[in-house]
């Protein structure tokens, strides 16, 4: 009796090992399949709102089966929510606009450095960081456009120029909050000096037609109605206007032109936007391959054509439309060196008082 006793104690012991064991093989294939499903997505914080970031985003997910989420909302706000989530964060990659709020980022301490030997190769050095924690996608101009009926381009020459006495009440831009305008100062420091790019901004101040306000586009629609002669923009905007879906702007598009200044000296003064792989990405490798898909041919076309931005893997060729503008020199500096000097600039904009 004893005997049966144990037997039946072994076989109720080796039972119960093969159900523990079959738990057990049951858990791991449940966590292959939560890692597999990691591996299948990338997650990204962005301030692009464009549809044609969508279709790249398809582009992505058709050729590697990745899906993407995507969250959107304001640079600063994505890097203040980076900052609050730390190690909680889902994003794994940032992508913003200027290299004055990649250069935030970096800072705030929420991106980490990549080895990518595609991105090394597509990027030229001057559109990436020096410790490589974010690297530029695309390049926009900041030009002067002005009034095809009012202003002779001849007239035009350089961005110190126009704060000459004849474009008394004639100029317009945006607000000083505006980081495109904060960068574009922040270059003049670069290459001229403190003192000089605060005599540009008090200058600029003294020869604007109304307080600043609006976006870009608006600074257009004021010239075509007559409000100021010039614009400081970006380029992709006037892209945009001409190929708006409103025929209003249609014919603002059509009624101003691109001047590149400042050809015979410094440049032309060119930023990026771009994007970081997060210090606590889920999917990391993930997200370097998309970082490296957004740099290749295909998607780089993309932008050109559908966002009348210029490419900046130099195998890329701009659109037809950036092409008919002509060819320009772009000013020799690094553009890590904008994000240094914003705060600088940023204290010489409320010292000038430009609103």
């Amino acid at each position: 009796m004893i005997k049966k006793k144990i037997i039946s104690a072994v076989l109720v012991g080796v039972m119960s090992m093969g159900i523990l064991a079959g738990c057990s093989a049951s858990s791991d294939s449940a966590k292959k399949e939560v890692v597999k499903s990691e591996e299948k997505v990338v997650n990204i914080y962005t301030d692009r709102h464009y549809d044609s970031d969508e279709e790249l985003y398809k582009m992505f997910t058709g050729k590697t089966g990745i899906k993407v989420n995507v969250v959107k909302g304001k640079s600063d706000e994505l890097i203040e929510r980076l900052k609050r989530e730390g190690k909680d964060t889902q994003a794994d990659i940032l992508i913003t606009a200027d290299v004055g709020r990649l250069y935030r980022a970096k800072n705030s301490e929420v991106l980490q450095p990549v080895k990518s030997d595609k991105l090394t190769k597509n990027i030229p050095e001057k559109y990436r960081d020096e410790d490589n924690q974010w690297f530029g996608l695309t390049k926009r101009a900041r030009v002067i456009v002005y009034s095809k009926d009012k202003v002779d381009p001849k007239e035009l020459s350089t961005y110190e120029e126009l704060t000459n006495s004849k474009w008394k009440e004639k100029v317009l831009v945006r607000s000083s909050t505006n980081i495109y305008n904060q960068s574009l100062l922040a270059s003049f420091i670069e290459i001229n000096g403190e003192e000089k790019a605060k005599e540009w901004a008090k200058g600029l101040v003294e020869n604007m037609a109304r307080e600043p306000q609006g976006n870009d586009r608006d600074q257009a629609k004021a010239v075509v109605a007559g409000i100021g002669d010039v614009a400081i923009m970006n380029t992709y905007y006037v892209g945009k206007l001409l190929n708006s879906a409103d025929k209003e702007e249609v014919k603002v598009g059509n009624s101003v032109k691109v001047f590149f200044p400042n050809q015979d000296t410094t440049g032309t003064h060119v930023n990026i936007s771009g994007a970081g792989l997060t210090k606590h990405a889920k999917n990391k490798e993930n997200a370097v391959k998309f970082i490296e898909f957004l740099s290749g041919t295909e998607a780089q076309k993309q932008y050109a054509e559908a966002n009348y931005e210029y490419p900046v893997n130099p195998e890329v060729e701009p659109s037809e439309l950036l092409k008919s503008w002509g060819t320009f020199k772009e000013q020799d500096i690094r553009l890590s060196k904008l994000g240094e000097n914003n705060k600088k600039a940023v204290e010489i904009l409320n010292e000038v008082n430009w609103k």
